[in-house]
């Protein structure tokens, strides 16, 4: 979980840091536009990277978790 905060906090730092640049940079607005809307498509894009990520870890841990269920209900049947 820290490690998760941590992933978040890194990629939100860097994407207002990287704004924050931008922003301070000398360039017309159509360049300045141009440059936020790049990195806005990025960062959406490590975003959704992300999520995806972390989705597929978390049904391996749900599917992890409800082997075992299964198999205690498996073994209740052939008990009784």
């Amino acid at each position: 979980m820290r490690v998760i905060r941590f992933i978040t906090g890194a990629i939100v730092g860097a994407a207002v840091g990287a704004t924050v640049a931008i922003l301070m940079a000398p360039s017309s607005g159509e360049e300045l536009r141009g440059q936020i809307q790049e990195r806005t498509m990025s960062f959406r894009d490590e975003l959704n990277e992300a999520a995806q990520t972390r989705r597929e870890e978390l049904e391996k841990q749900l599917a992890q978790l409800r082997q075992p269920k299964k198999r205690s209900i498996e073994a209740e049947k052939v008990e009784v």
